[in-house]
């Protein structure tokens, strides 16, 4: 085992009534009033963190609550602590499932492991007919988020960074904080792992976990309810794009673009919602978004991905029309 492993009492366990109560009112904030009637999956990793959701779900929707582990098997050792999780749920009554990626992961390692996680998640929920997935996040996992955006200079959207709600998958634990979280694992000896991977300065989220544990400058649980109101900003600004579009006499047609003066982050996103309704995959970063649109201004021809966008000029002034670009032909050898 590559981290720290505690044993627990093999007796049933019960959460307390502070934590209980305060973890139904988290669920009555993102489900509403019929929070008690569903049925959750809760990801579970091990560490402290999910354990304790996991401990606080299962005391407060006892025969409600689901587990599952999934192993992406990048450590040694992980197949062990997927073992820990399901040897608690056993002695607890708790449905569990190991998940495991039919196929290597590839590419950026964390992101592509973080996709492959929620994809695995998403199927077994759907296949044990589950209301949502409830992952462990908390304040102090925002506040790196946080941070992180802001060295890639993200705007409203990005620093709203982890929503407590999106789809199916709530987090209720964001205004908790991690040593909470902790002391209840430790003081009702939950089993838990510590995840090496979590000090491995090769990451860049574990080097700036180190650097915000030494701080006492930045409350983390002040930084939270910052981001929540961002995403409500962020949300506001997408309803009021999606009313201007309504409102243009061809909004039916996917293919126009129109700018009436809009302010500079209403224009970004109409852009944005155009080209996405276009190539619905298509992955736009703020930097070359910014490019794009400057192009578009100055009159040149502005290409995104298999898309291009060009400027018609009639009797209402400039709109812009998006196409797909003409297919490269194949060099032929000599």
């Amino acid at each position: 085992m590559s981290g720290t492993m505690r044993l627990p009492p093999k007796q049933k366990l019960a959460a307390d009534g502070d934590a209980a109560d305060r973890l139904a009112g988290d669920l009555l904030a993102l489900v509403g009033r019929d929070w008690h009637r569903l049925h959750y999956g809760v990801a579970v990793s091990g560490g402290p963190d999910s354990m304790a959701l996991l401990w606080l779900m299962a005391s407060v929707l006892p025969g409600q609550v689901w587990a599952a582990t999934v192993d992406h098997g990048l450590r040694q050792g992980s197949d062990e602590e997927a073992r820990m999780v399901a040897g608690f749920c056993a002695r607890e009554h708790i449905p569990h499932s190991t998940l495991r990626p039919a196929e290597p992961i590839k590419g950026s390692l964390q992101a592509a492991a973080r996709t492959e996680r929620y994809r695995l998640l998403d199927q077994w929920r759907d296949a044990n007919a589950l209301d949502h997935i409830v992952t462990a996040h908390h304040a102090d996992d925002q506040l790196e988020t946080i941070v992180m955006r802001l060295n890639r200079s993200s705007g409203v959207s990005g620093l709203a960074a982890i929503r407590a709600r999106n789809g199916t998958l709530l987090r209720p634990l964001l205004n908790w904080r991690r040593n909470s979280l902790v002391a209840l694992a430790l003081e009702n000896d939950l089993p838990f792992v510590d995840d090496p991977s979590n000090s491995d300065n090769r990451f860049d989220r574990a080097r700036l976990r180190h650097a915000l544990q030494s701080q006492n400058v930045i409350d983390p649980e002040a930084a939270t309810r910052s981001a929540r109101w961002l995403g409500e900003a962020d949300d506001a600004i997408d309803w009021a794009v999606e009313r201007l579009i309504a409102s243009w006499p061809d909004a039916s047609d996917i293919a126009v673009i129109r700018d009436d003066g809009y302010p500079p982050e209403i224009f970004r996103r109409i852009v944005t919602q155009r080209l996405r309704a276009n190539a619905p995959h298509l992955a736009l970063r703020g930097a070359s978004l910014d490019g794009v649109i400057s192009a578009m201004h100055a009159g040149r021809r502005a290409m995104v991905g298999s898309l291009l966008i060009d400027a018609v000029r009639g009797l209402q002034g400039t709109i812009w029309r998006i196409s797909l670009a003409p297919r490269r032909k194949a060099r032929t050898k000599a």
